[in-house]
């Protein structure tokens, strides 16, 4: 990751790629929101136990997220962040739609 990216990346997105990379679900859960939705495909983890499930099952296969760019989406805190996503799972790029909620994500919406 450049380094004049980071300093444009929203801090929850920072700290969700960080978590990601470091595959620990717990700490990928505290990333969210109590009341969050994670939507993988036409999967959806709800709050922190979801999130944490999500982590252990997808994040457990070590997928490495390299951020390419985040630009702002179509409503307030709203993003959307363009990864290098790379592992044993799905590779390749992808784009993963944030909404935010203060340092928080509220909502994690995975295109592929």
């Amino acid at each position: 990751m450049s380094m004049s990216l980071s300093s444009d990346v929203p801090i929850a997105i920072q700290a969700f790629v960080d978590a990601a990379n470091a595959g620990d679900p717990a700490a990928l859960a505290q990333v969210f929101t109590e009341d969050a939705l994670l939507a993988d495909g036409d999967r959806e983890f709800r709050g922190h136990e979801g999130v944490a499930e999500w982590g252990r099952s997808d994040v457990g296969g070590r997928p490495r997220f390299e951020l390419l760019g985040v630009k702002p989406g179509l409503g307030d805190q709203q993003f959307v962040a363009t990864a290098l996503v790379s592992g044993d799972g799905f590779t390749g790029t992808d784009d993963l739609e944030f909404t935010l909620r203060g340092d928080r994500v509220s909502r994690l919406a995975l295109q592929s």
